[in-house]
Protein backbone atom coordinates (compact mmCIF):
# COMPACT_ATOMS: atom_id res chain seq x y z
CA UNK A 1 0.00 0.00 0.00
CA UNK A 2 1.11 3.17 -1.37
CA UNK A 3 1.65 6.55 1.61
CA UNK A 4 -1.28 8.26 -0.20
CA UNK A 5 -3.35 5.02 0.55
CA UNK A 6 -1.84 4.74 4.04
CA UNK A 7 -3.23 8.61 4.44
CA UNK A 8 -6.97 7.98 3.14
CA UNK A 9 -7.29 4.55 5.63
CA UNK A 10 -6.14 6.19 8.38
CA UNK A 11 -9.05 9.42 7.63
CA UNK A 12 -11.45 7.09 6.62
CA UNK A 13 -10.99 5.20 9.80
CA UNK A 14 -11.43 7.79 12.34
CA UNK A 15 -14.78 7.26 13.93
CA UNK A 16 -17.10 9.83 12.16
CA UNK A 17 -19.05 9.77 8.93
CA UNK A 18 -16.21 9.88 5.95
CA UNK A 19 -15.77 13.65 4.83
CA UNK A 20 -17.85 14.84 7.40
CA UNK A 21 -15.19 17.24 8.56
CA UNK A 22 -14.45 18.94 5.01
CA UNK A 23 -11.80 20.86 4.22
CA UNK A 24 -9.68 20.54 7.59
CA UNK A 25 -9.47 16.69 6.13
CA UNK A 26 -8.16 17.85 2.69
CA UNK A 27 -5.35 19.97 4.40
CA UNK A 28 -4.65 17.10 6.52
CA UNK A 29 -4.04 14.49 4.40
CA UNK A 30 -2.07 16.84 2.02
CA UNK A 31 0.26 18.12 4.66
CA UNK A 32 0.57 14.11 5.66
CA UNK A 33 1.65 13.53 1.76
CA UNK A 34 3.89 16.72 1.91
CA UNK A 35 6.07 15.40 4.74
CA UNK A 36 5.73 11.82 3.69
CA UNK A 37 5.06 10.46 6.98
CA UNK A 38 2.60 10.42 10.33
CA UNK A 39 3.60 13.26 12.44
CA UNK A 40 1.59 14.31 15.92
CA UNK A 41 3.56 17.38 16.64
CA UNK A 42 3.10 20.43 14.65
CA UNK A 43 6.06 22.67 14.61
CA UNK A 44 5.17 25.96 13.02
CA UNK A 45 7.09 28.97 12.51
CA UNK A 46 5.32 32.05 11.07
CA UNK A 47 7.43 34.85 9.13
CA UNK A 48 6.58 38.14 8.43
CA UNK A 49 8.87 40.02 5.08
CA UNK A 50 8.93 43.79 5.25
CA UNK A 51 9.35 46.50 2.77
CA UNK A 52 8.20 50.22 1.34
CA UNK A 53 7.00 50.52 -2.05
CA UNK A 54 8.60 53.26 -4.29
CA UNK A 55 5.26 53.24 -6.07
CA UNK A 56 3.29 55.34 -3.27
CA UNK A 57 5.33 58.31 -4.75
CA UNK A 58 2.97 58.07 -7.27
CA UNK A 59 0.26 58.33 -4.63
CA UNK A 60 -1.47 55.09 -4.84
CA UNK A 61 -2.01 54.93 -0.78
CA UNK A 62 -3.58 56.90 1.48
CA UNK A 63 -1.58 56.28 3.83
CA UNK A 64 1.95 57.64 5.15
CA UNK A 65 4.46 55.03 4.10
CA UNK A 66 6.03 55.70 7.50
CA UNK A 67 3.35 52.96 8.65
CA UNK A 68 5.65 50.26 7.46
CA UNK A 69 8.47 50.83 9.69
CA UNK A 70 6.00 51.59 12.82
CA UNK A 71 3.70 48.83 12.24
CA UNK A 72 7.21 46.59 11.85
CA UNK A 73 8.40 47.80 14.95
CA UNK A 74 4.50 46.69 16.78
CA UNK A 75 5.07 43.14 15.26
CA UNK A 76 8.55 42.97 16.90
CA UNK A 77 6.86 44.09 20.12
CA UNK A 78 4.06 41.47 20.04
CA UNK A 79 1.57 43.88 19.85
CA UNK A 80 0.26 43.93 16.08
CA UNK A 81 -2.64 41.85 15.30
CA UNK A 82 -1.08 38.56 13.70
CA UNK A 83 1.69 39.02 16.31
CA UNK A 84 -1.21 38.57 19.23
CA UNK A 85 -2.52 35.94 17.59
CA UNK A 86 0.63 34.10 17.21
CA UNK A 87 1.54 35.00 21.17
CA UNK A 88 -2.11 33.70 22.25
CA UNK A 89 -1.08 29.93 20.33
CA UNK A 90 2.44 29.80 21.43
CA UNK A 91 3.47 30.10 17.67
CA UNK A 92 7.20 31.33 17.27
CA UNK A 93 7.65 34.48 14.44
CA UNK A 94 10.13 36.96 12.93
CA UNK A 95 9.74 39.80 10.96
CA UNK A 96 12.52 40.13 8.25
CA UNK A 97 13.29 43.62 7.44
CA UNK A 98 13.69 43.21 3.57
CA UNK A 99 13.52 46.89 2.75
CA UNK A 100 11.92 48.96 4.92
CA UNK A 101 12.94 52.62 3.98
CA UNK A 102 14.56 53.41 7.99
CA UNK A 103 18.07 53.61 9.18
CA UNK A 104 18.07 51.10 11.15
CA UNK A 105 16.94 47.51 10.29
CA UNK A 106 13.72 46.16 11.99
CA UNK A 107 13.83 42.34 13.20
CA UNK A 108 16.04 40.22 11.41
CA UNK A 109 17.98 42.39 9.01
CA UNK A 110 18.27 41.78 5.45
CA UNK A 111 17.62 45.04 3.95
CA UNK A 112 18.07 45.19 0.58
CA UNK A 113 17.17 49.21 0.09
CA UNK A 114 15.30 51.48 1.99
CA UNK A 115 12.50 50.49 -0.51
CA UNK A 116 11.90 50.00 -4.31
CA UNK A 117 12.12 52.52 -6.89
CA UNK A 118 8.98 53.92 -7.92
CA UNK A 119 7.80 51.73 -10.71
CA UNK A 120 5.28 54.41 -12.46
CA UNK A 121 9.04 55.67 -13.54
CA UNK A 122 11.31 52.70 -13.19
CA UNK A 123 11.66 49.22 -12.73
CA UNK A 124 10.58 48.55 -9.03
CA UNK A 125 14.19 46.80 -8.59
CA UNK A 126 17.67 45.33 -10.51
CA UNK A 127 18.17 42.11 -11.29
CA UNK A 128 20.41 42.08 -8.71
CA UNK A 129 18.05 43.66 -6.21
CA UNK A 130 15.53 40.76 -7.58
CA UNK A 131 17.67 37.92 -6.82
CA UNK A 132 19.29 39.12 -2.86
CA UNK A 133 15.13 39.38 -2.28
CA UNK A 134 14.22 35.77 -3.61
CA UNK A 135 17.26 34.57 -1.93
CA UNK A 136 16.88 35.94 1.63
CA UNK A 137 13.36 34.23 1.32
CA UNK A 138 15.02 31.08 0.64
CA UNK A 139 17.70 31.38 3.52
CA UNK A 140 14.52 32.12 6.17
CA UNK A 141 12.82 28.83 5.02
CA UNK A 142 16.16 26.75 5.49
CA UNK A 143 16.82 28.39 9.24
CA UNK A 144 13.33 27.84 10.17
CA UNK A 145 13.75 24.00 9.09
CA UNK A 146 17.32 23.92 10.75
CA UNK A 147 15.22 24.91 13.85
CA UNK A 148 13.51 21.96 13.53
CA UNK A 149 9.60 23.51 11.73
CA UNK A 150 7.38 21.19 10.06
CA UNK A 151 4.97 24.07 8.60
CA UNK A 152 5.39 27.61 8.02
CA UNK A 153 3.35 30.41 7.48
CA UNK A 154 3.35 33.50 5.75
CA UNK A 155 2.60 37.38 6.41
CA UNK A 156 3.90 40.65 5.10
CA UNK A 157 3.76 44.46 5.48
CA UNK A 158 4.26 46.84 3.34
CA UNK A 159 2.41 50.52 2.36
CA UNK A 160 1.63 49.88 -1.01
CA UNK A 161 1.61 46.35 -1.78
CA UNK A 162 -1.76 45.66 -2.78
CA UNK A 163 -0.82 48.08 -5.56
CA UNK A 164 2.17 45.69 -6.23
CA UNK A 165 0.65 42.56 -6.30
CA UNK A 166 -2.20 43.92 -8.22
CA UNK A 167 0.47 45.18 -10.61
CA UNK A 168 1.73 41.38 -10.77
CA UNK A 169 -1.04 40.00 -11.02
CA UNK A 170 -2.51 41.18 -14.13
CA UNK A 171 0.74 40.65 -15.64
CA UNK A 172 1.14 37.08 -15.10
CA UNK A 173 -2.61 36.63 -15.60
CA UNK A 174 -3.65 35.46 -19.38
CA UNK A 175 -4.37 37.77 -21.90
CA UNK A 176 -7.90 38.81 -21.26
CA UNK A 177 -8.19 39.11 -17.64
CA UNK A 178 -10.24 41.46 -15.88
CA UNK A 179 -8.36 44.39 -14.47
CA UNK A 180 -7.68 43.38 -11.24
CA UNK A 181 -6.68 46.33 -9.15
CA UNK A 182 -8.93 46.66 -5.59
CA UNK A 183 -9.50 49.18 -3.27
CA UNK A 184 -7.04 48.28 -0.96
CA UNK A 185 -7.19 49.67 2.58
CA UNK A 186 -8.65 52.83 0.94
CA UNK A 187 -12.23 50.89 1.03
CA UNK A 188 -15.03 53.30 -0.75
CA UNK A 189 -12.23 55.73 -1.94
CA UNK A 190 -13.11 55.50 -5.37
CA UNK A 191 -11.28 58.66 -6.57
CA UNK A 192 -7.97 56.89 -5.55
CA UNK A 193 -8.74 53.44 -6.67
CA UNK A 194 -8.97 55.20 -10.23
CA UNK A 195 -5.69 56.75 -9.94
CA UNK A 196 -4.10 53.41 -8.87
CA UNK A 197 -5.92 51.84 -11.34
CA UNK A 198 -4.27 54.37 -14.20
CA UNK A 199 -0.65 54.07 -12.85
CA UNK A 200 -0.82 50.43 -12.51
CA UNK A 201 -2.22 49.92 -16.43
CA UNK A 202 0.38 52.42 -17.79
CA UNK A 203 3.72 50.73 -15.81
CA UNK A 204 2.06 47.21 -17.19
CA UNK A 205 1.98 49.08 -21.16
CA UNK A 206 5.58 50.40 -20.12
CA UNK A 207 6.85 47.18 -19.25
CA UNK A 208 5.03 45.17 -21.67
CA UNK A 209 8.00 43.94 -23.90
CA UNK A 210 10.20 43.75 -20.66
CA UNK A 211 7.75 41.24 -19.04
CA UNK A 212 8.21 37.81 -20.28
CA UNK A 213 7.95 35.49 -16.49
CA UNK A 214 7.04 36.12 -13.56
CA UNK A 215 10.15 36.81 -12.14
CA UNK A 216 10.25 40.00 -14.79
CA UNK A 217 6.59 40.72 -13.01
CA UNK A 218 8.17 40.83 -9.67
CA UNK A 219 11.13 43.02 -10.56
CA UNK A 220 9.42 45.52 -12.84
CA UNK A 221 6.36 46.10 -10.58
CA UNK A 222 6.63 44.23 -7.57
CA UNK A 223 8.42 44.59 -3.98
CA UNK A 224 10.94 42.82 -1.99
CA UNK A 225 8.15 41.60 0.24
CA UNK A 226 6.57 39.59 -2.72
CA UNK A 227 10.22 38.48 -4.42
CA UNK A 228 11.32 37.24 -0.73
CA UNK A 229 7.78 35.38 -0.51
CA UNK A 230 8.32 34.05 -3.59
CA UNK A 231 11.68 32.85 -2.93
CA UNK A 232 10.41 31.18 0.48
CA UNK A 233 7.68 29.05 -1.52
CA UNK A 234 9.97 27.69 -4.17
CA UNK A 235 12.69 26.74 -1.08
CA UNK A 236 9.42 25.34 0.66
CA UNK A 237 8.57 22.86 -2.22
CA UNK A 238 12.35 21.82 -2.27
CA UNK A 239 12.74 21.36 1.78
CA UNK A 240 9.00 19.79 1.30
CA UNK A 241 7.81 21.84 3.81
CA UNK A 242 3.85 22.81 4.00
CA UNK A 243 3.22 26.51 4.33
CA UNK A 244 -0.06 28.72 4.70
CA UNK A 245 -0.32 31.37 2.43
CA UNK A 246 -2.32 34.17 3.87
CA UNK A 247 -4.07 36.92 1.76
CA UNK A 248 -4.19 38.68 -1.65
CA UNK A 249 -0.58 39.41 -1.49
CA UNK A 250 0.64 36.01 -0.69
CA UNK A 251 -1.72 34.76 -2.86
CA UNK A 252 0.05 36.43 -5.84
CA UNK A 253 3.39 35.38 -4.91
CA UNK A 254 2.51 31.81 -4.74
CA UNK A 255 1.03 32.47 -8.43
CA UNK A 256 4.11 33.80 -9.50
CA UNK A 257 5.78 30.56 -7.73
CA UNK A 258 3.34 28.02 -9.07
CA UNK A 259 3.47 29.37 -12.13
CA UNK A 260 7.58 28.53 -12.09
CA UNK A 261 7.62 25.90 -10.47
CA UNK A 262 4.00 23.61 -10.72
CA UNK A 263 4.78 21.25 -7.67
CA UNK A 264 5.08 24.45 -5.36
CA UNK A 265 1.34 23.85 -5.25
CA UNK A 266 1.26 20.23 -3.78
CA UNK A 267 2.75 22.29 -0.38
CA UNK A 268 0.30 25.45 -0.35
CA UNK A 269 -2.53 25.60 2.19
CA UNK A 270 -5.11 28.57 1.51
CA UNK A 271 -5.98 30.42 4.68
CA UNK A 272 -9.10 33.00 4.31
CA UNK A 273 -10.35 34.52 1.17
CA UNK A 274 -9.39 38.43 1.58
CA UNK A 275 -11.93 40.91 0.00
CA UNK A 276 -9.77 42.28 -2.35
CA UNK A 277 -11.11 41.67 -5.89
CA UNK A 278 -7.80 40.01 -7.31
CA UNK A 279 -7.90 37.16 -4.44
CA UNK A 280 -9.72 34.84 -6.55
CA UNK A 281 -7.92 34.92 -9.67
CA UNK A 282 -4.54 34.49 -8.03
CA UNK A 283 -5.82 31.07 -6.15
CA UNK A 284 -7.50 30.07 -9.44
CA UNK A 285 -3.75 30.46 -11.40
CA UNK A 286 -2.61 28.57 -8.44
CA UNK A 287 -5.38 25.82 -9.16
CA UNK A 288 -7.39 26.57 -5.99
CA UNK A 289 -11.11 27.38 -5.78
CA UNK A 290 -12.62 29.68 -3.38
CA UNK A 291 -14.48 26.78 -2.24
CA UNK A 292 -11.46 25.08 -1.43
CA UNK A 293 -10.21 27.71 1.50
CA UNK A 294 -11.27 27.58 4.88
CA UNK A 295 -12.08 30.89 6.23
CA UNK A 296 -14.40 33.18 4.78
CA UNK A 297 -14.65 35.95 7.23
CA UNK A 298 -14.44 39.03 5.48
CA UNK A 299 -10.87 40.28 5.92
CA UNK A 300 -8.18 42.17 4.42
CA UNK A 301 -5.35 43.27 6.93
CA UNK A 302 -2.46 40.94 6.18
CA UNK A 303 0.32 40.82 7.92
CA UNK A 304 -0.50 36.86 8.10
CA UNK A 305 -3.36 36.64 10.30
CA UNK A 306 -5.56 34.15 8.27
CA UNK A 307 -2.51 32.26 7.61
CA UNK A 308 -1.97 31.77 11.78
CA UNK A 309 -5.48 30.67 12.18
CA UNK A 310 -4.97 28.24 9.34
CA UNK A 311 -2.35 27.31 11.21
CA UNK A 312 -4.34 27.09 14.73
CA UNK A 313 -6.88 25.33 12.49
CA UNK A 314 -4.79 22.60 11.19
CA UNK A 315 -2.66 21.79 14.78
CA UNK A 316 -6.63 21.05 16.27
CA UNK A 317 -7.25 18.75 13.06
CA UNK A 318 -3.66 16.78 13.86
CA UNK A 319 -4.49 16.55 17.63
CA UNK A 320 -7.75 14.73 16.34
CA UNK A 321 -6.43 12.76 14.20
CA UNK A 322 -3.91 11.22 16.55
CA UNK A 323 -6.56 10.78 19.58
CA UNK A 324 -9.85 10.87 17.87
CA UNK A 325 -11.74 6.71 18.66
CA UNK A 326 -11.59 4.76 15.32
CA UNK A 327 -13.94 2.48 13.52
CA UNK A 328 -12.49 -0.54 14.08
CA UNK A 329 -11.45 -0.11 17.84
CA UNK A 330 -15.68 0.93 18.07
CA UNK A 331 -17.10 -1.94 15.79
CA UNK A 332 -14.63 -4.50 17.98
CA UNK A 333 -16.57 -2.71 21.06
CA UNK A 334 -19.66 -2.97 19.60
CA UNK A 335 -19.12 -6.89 18.65
CA UNK A 336 -17.74 -7.60 22.36
CA UNK A 337 -20.81 -5.68 23.50
CA UNK A 338 -23.05 -7.69 21.32
CA UNK A 339 -21.68 -11.25 22.35
CA UNK A 340 -21.81 -10.43 25.74
CA UNK A 341 -25.65 -9.31 25.84
CA UNK A 342 -26.26 -12.76 23.75
CA UNK A 343 -24.08 -14.53 26.22
CA UNK A 344 -26.52 -12.87 29.01
CA UNK A 345 -29.22 -14.05 27.17
CA UNK A 346 -28.32 -17.14 26.97
CA UNK A 347 -27.62 -17.47 30.63
CA UNK A 348 -31.63 -15.88 31.51
CA UNK A 349 -32.91 -19.07 29.71
CA UNK A 350 -30.65 -21.73 30.84
CA UNK A 351 -31.90 -20.71 34.14
CA UNK A 352 -35.64 -20.92 33.21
Amino acid sequence: MDFAAQVDERLHNLAKPPGSLGLLEQQVRQVFLAWGSFQEELRPRHIIFAADNGVVRSGVVAQLSDITYMQSVHMTEGTSAVTCFCRCHGIPYEVVDVGIDSEDAVGVDRKIARGTADFSVQPAMTTEQFTRAAAVGRERVEAAKARGCNILSFGEMGIGNTTTSAAVLTAIAPAGSAFLVGHGSARGNYRLWFHKEQVVKEALQKYEEEIQSPEDALRCVGGFDLAALYGAMLACAEARLPFYIDGFITAVALACAVKTHPAVRQYALPSHISREPGMSAALRLCGIDEYDVLIHADMALGEGTGAVLGVVMLKTMLYAVGHMATLDGINGEAEERHRRRMEKGAEHQDDR
